[in-house]
């Protein structure tokens, strides 16, 4: 069973809808007993920082989380403020993210080389792999993802960097390790790319 985890924090219902397209049925919870039943987790999330981990600790959610991913390695997909929640914490928030990787999640320069950059960054833009991944199998060299954030996560070890894309400078845009994975952009609405991504994690 997949379980997608609704803390308040976006739309799980076209996560839902996406898995659909890829003919599997999952489960919406905020239930951490509805959680231990899963084979394999989706963490969405459109918001702030400091809301989103506030909401998964007041659902009782983190300590669940934690003992799925960390103990019983079940697989888990971040997506956008899911993948930043993955890491230590946020130059947007006070409160500790749920450190699953060694990374930290920092705002967009307001310019590149002196030329500015618009934030949110939003949009269609290109991923790039830089090392093979089960979660990018079978996608092509232009595959183009649809982004909308503030803020980019930035690793402390490169191997857990699976992808990048440029905007300014290249930035985090695909993360991992062992059963863990995390997406800054949103797949859900990524039409034919989001759609093979999420079908190489459910066949994970």
């Amino acid at each position: 069973m997949i379980v997608i985890i609704d803390y308040n924090m976006g739309n799980v219902s076209s996560i839902e809808n996406i898995l659909k397209k890829v003919g599997i049925k999952a489960l919406i919870t905020s239930e951490p007993s509805a959680l231990q039943e899963a084979d394999k987790i989706i963490l969405p999330g459109v918001g702030s920082f400091d809301y989103g981990i506030q909401s998964l600790n007041s659902l009782g959610l983190t300590e669940t989380l934690k003992e799925k991913v960390l103990d019983k390695k079940t697989p888990l997909l971040g997506i956008c403020l899911g993948m930043q929640i993955l890491t230590e914490g946020s130059e947007e928030g006070v409160h500790p993210g749920l450190g699953f990787f060694k990374a930290y999640t920092k705002r967009f320069p307001a310019e590149y080389k002196g030329e500015r950059l618009k934030i949110p960054h939003m949009g269609w833009n290109y991923v790039k792999p830089i090392t093979d991944t089960p979660l990018l199998k079978n996608s092509p060299d232009d595959m183009r993802f649809y982004f909308v954030h503030s803020y980019y996560v930035q690793c402390e070890d490169p191997a857990d960097v699976l992808a990048v894309t440029e905007y300014g400078s290249n930035f985090t845009s695909v993360i991992g390790r062992g059963n863990i994975f995390g997406v800054q952009f949103h797949p859900e609405k990524s039409h034919k790319f989001g759609i093979n991504l999420i079908k190489n994690f459910v066949e994970l």
